[in-house]
Formats: structure tokens, sequence, C-alpha cells
């Protein structure tokens, strides 16, 4: 901050994370009083064993750890991307375990890009991919969501450094196939790129899919970085527990990132997801299943309304476009809480082609009032009905 009270400049390009300002804003509706039927949440609620569950004797639970992260954690993600993903992963060198999957994309982008390069991003776009590129220097380039893989390199210029990838996609809920990562792999190559790869939602595909990961395409990690979470698949987001997969020499350079940022990831929680890895995972991928099977089948319930989503049935969200009748999806969903009580994100947030959309979370509810917050969806979009359900006063 300046003399004069101000703060730097490139802090003036960067917005709030707009799921996360609307989601502190549903936190403060809640506790006024108001019954918010809550789709906007990025997180699914699972029954999970206590925290109380004994951990080994001898395990420094109160203090630092290494910086790379607890190694038996490290173990444990290396050997399930080696046989879940298809991802051979040294845990002693190419692996390092962050405070949520954010600072490891964050991180990534801030190791391969120098100021002025541009960096990819396809939309819908998770929303904090550009911001996170401007601070780490760059331009992003957004793709429109309409825009296939193979017409990427129509956006390649001469300044383009990375591409970021979510697969699965939120919001979309879109998983990519063998031939679009293909493609992608071919443009980093032919063009000297980084792919960065976040896989944050890969437990969330139907039993009938596969994911695949896009570093098994390049398992001597020449030019990708994979990045994922354990808060989303375990459904402990607040835990902040994230981790990203790269060759050894750009590991070594991102440790010195973590190390003045972080230092390391909570030592005690790593402690407990490394010594309860596999049991959590049989706990809660039940419960993906069904957070998975709920989106599908209120995607059927939109469409039949005629209510279109993006092509999709991974994740727990669905990208719905509303513009029918409203200017955008941000005044749908600015009316959608204010008179009916149902909160989502809009579209907007996730790409500047993507204006005429709301992205609609089933992770958070029970399904019974996902049922009623969709029908208060459908009932909008389609009619336009005013003043249904609970009304909330228009000045909050």
């Amino acid at each position: 901050m300046s003399c004069d009270g101000s703060t730097p400049r490139r802090l003036d390009a960067i917005g709030q994370a707009s799921s996360i300002a609307v989601n502190n804003h549903v936190y403060e509706m809640k506790a006024a009083g108001h019954d918010v039927i809550t789709l906007s949440l990025g997180e699914a609620f699972f029954d999970l064993p206590s925290l109380a569950h004994p951990l080994s004797d001898g395990a420094d639970l109160h203090h630092y750890t290494h910086s790379r992260g607890v190694p038996l954690l490290r173990e444990k993600l290396a050997a399930y991307y080696r046989e879940q993903c298809r991802v051979p992963v040294d845990p002693e060198r190419e692996i390092i375990v962050t405070a949520g999957s954010k600072a490891a994309i964050f991180m990534a982008l801030f190791a391969v890009v120098e100021p002025g390069d541009e960096v990819l991003v396809l939309e819908p776009l998770w929303v904090s991919y550009p911001d996170q590129i401007r601070l780490a220097g760059g331009t992003p380039v957004a793709v429109p969501y309409d825009v296939p893989v193979d017409g990427l390199e129509d956006y390649v210029t001469a300044r383009t450094r990375a591409i970021v990838v979510n697969n699965p996609q939120n919001p979309s809920g879109r998983l990519m196939d063998m031939d679009e990562m293909r493609e992608l792999h071919r443009l980093a190559e032919t063009y000297g790129l980084t792919l960065i790869a976040d896989e944050a939602y890969n437990e969330f595909v139907p039993l009938d899919h596969e994911f695949r990961s896009l570093g098994a395409l390049d398992p001597e990690k020449k030019h990708t970085i994979v990045c994922n979470s354990m808060s989303k698949n375990y459904g402990i987001s607040g835990w902040r527990v994230g981790y990203l997969i790269a060759r050894p020499a750009l590991t070594d350079q991102i440790l010195k990132l973590q190390q003045h940022v972080i230092t390391c990831a909570p030592s005690v929680l790593c402690h407990f997801l490394a010594e309860n890895f596999e049991t959590l995972l049989a706990v809660t991928r039940p419960q993906i299943l069904e957070a998975v099977s709920l989106r599908n089948r209120m995607r059927k319930t939109l469409s039949a309304a005629g209510v279109e989503t993006l092509p999709g049935n991974s994740t727990f969200y669905l990208f719905a476009q509303v513009g029918d009748g409203y200017r955008s999806g941000e005044e749908f969903a600015r009316d959608l809480l204010r008179q009916h009580s149902v909160s989502v994100v809009p579209g907007v947030g996730y790409g500047s082609s993507c204006a005429d959309f709301i992205r609609i979370s089933v992770g958070t509810e029970p399904e019974a009032r996902v049922v009623e917050g969709i029908d208060r969806i459908i009932a909008v979009a389609t009619h336009g009905e005013k003043g249904f359900g609970s009304s909330i006063c228009s000045e909050q």
C-alpha cells in the first residue's frame, strides 16, 4: 500500500471470485434467518468419519511437515495416480501437497508464465483462472465455449505459453475424450506450451465412464502439470488440501514458492488423510455416485421442461442457459435469489460467452430441496413467474 493509502494497480484488475461472492452473501442471508435453497456452493456434502479417529503413535501433528508434504500422503497420492489415472509419479520428486488445489494452480502458473505471456483458458472456465493468470503477470485469452478443442490452434500466438484445462469441467460437467487430449498434447509439442490440468473432479464421473488424466499421455511430464484436490473428492473443501504433479525440475522451482507462501499444508489434516486414505475413498465413492446420479436426473428434468444445459454427465454441476426473457444469467440469478430464495452462480463469471447461463450445484442440499430448487428455476426460466415462495427484500 502506498503512502496515500491506495493499493497497487495490479490489484485493480482483479475482481472477487464470483462464486465465492455469491456464497458469502448466502451465508449472511442464512445468518439473518432467511431460508435459502443453496444451489451455488462448489462442494458436495458427505457423511464422513470423525476427525477424532486415532492417529498412529509418533505422528507430529502440531508442527511443520516437510514442505513437499507428509511423506506417507505423497506415497498414497502417487500410488493413486499410478493405479487410478495411469500416471507414474515419483513421490519424492514429482509431487507437492499444497493448501488446496487453488494454490497448486496458482503456483503452477507463477512457475511457467513470464510477464506478457498469454495463457489460453477454455470457457466455461473456472472463475479464478483469469485472475490467477493476471497475478502471475500473464494475459488470459478466453476461448468461447462453442469453440471445439480442434479449433484452439487459431488462438495460439507467439506469446502463448500455456493452456489451462479443467477436466471434468466445472461448471458443465463435460468429460474430455482421448482425441481432444491428443490434440492438446500435439499443440503443446508443436508450440512449446505447458498444459496445466485441473483434475479436481476426477472421481465425479458415472460408473459407465472412465476418467483419463491428461498426464497419462505425457508420462515423463515434459509439458504437463497436473493439479488436483482432496477437498472435492473427499467432501472436505474446508480442509484446503490439494496437490500438484510435475517433472522434478519444475517441482523444485514450485517448492520455493510453497516454502515462501505456505510453508506446508496443514499437518494434522495431512496425517489424518494419509492414514485414512483408502477408508475415506471407500466412504465417499458411493456418495459421489449418488451426487452424479442426482445431477444427471436433474439435467433430464430441466431438459424436459425446455431448459437446456451444456453437454456433460460428470461433477455435481449443471450449466443451464436461461437467457430468454432475461437480459442475462446475472439478472436471472439475482431475481431467483431475491424473489424465490434459491441461490445459483451467474454464468458470466465463467467467461464472457457464458453470460446467458447459470451454474447449478446439487451437492449440498438434500434431494427434496434440490428438486424444489430446480422446480423454481424452471418456473422462472419458462414462465417468468414472480414472487412465489418466500420473498427476500430487494435491498439485499
